[in-house]
């Protein structure tokens, strides 16, 4: 008797997590430099290297977003609602980046 291998015969899919994540911070990137690039003159209490904290936080909290768009992207792939699956990773990225940013400025710009 011969047994075939099942596993063969159904397609893989295999979702790439790298690519989102990236998307996700250097969408974070852009919008937390507009606030930072913008200030000409910072108050000398925030201290010389002000703006590293909020540059690496909030692209870190859109890399995190970035993920949940992958895991909600695998969800679908799986059987998930699309549409929700979509809605759900816009509204969680959004959030995040606001938390992000608001975390990233605290005792900064956001006072």
């Amino acid at each position: 008797m011969r047994q075939q291998n099942e596993s063969h015969n159904q397609p893989m899919h295999r979702v790439s997590v790298v690519k989102p994540v990236l998307v996700g911070a250097g969408i974070a990137l852009l919008v937390i430099s507009f606030f930072v690039f913008g200030v000409d003159q910072p108050h000398p209490e925030w201290g010389k290297y002000w703006m590293i904290r909020p540059l690496i936080i909030t692209p870190l909290a859109g890399a995190m977003g970035g993920a949940f768009y992958a895991l909600m992207e695998y969800q679908a792939s799986r059987g998930f609602n699309r549409t929700l699956a979509i809605l759900l990773s816009i509204v969680v990225y959004l959030v995040g980046l606001w938390l992000g940013t608001v975390l990233g400025l605290a005792g900064t710009m956001w006072d």
